[in-house]
């Protein structure tokens, strides 16, 4: 089973590029600090549940997106 902070970081990276966000823009409007935005996406630090709500919003999308699993292949 893949760590679920890596499966997190993983999605929020993807989807912020989806979307043509830089890390401090996605940060910005997700009134989350920069560096601490990095090490989310980086897998350093785990978000915490409302972090997490924060991003998903600045995405415009659904909190469980960040945490779903790719579908085999």
């Amino acid at each position: 089973m893949e760590d679920i902070r890596a499966l997190f970081a993983r999605n929020l990276r993807r989807l912020r590029h989806k979307s043509g966000l830089s890390q401090e823009e996605l940060a910005d409007r997700a009134s989350v600090n920069r560096g601490y935005m990095s090490d989310i996406e980086n897998g350093r630090y785990n978000a915490t549940i409302n972090v997490l709500a924060k991003l998903a919003d600045a995405l415009g999308i659904e909190p469980a997106e960040l945490l779903r699993r790719a579908p085999p292949p």
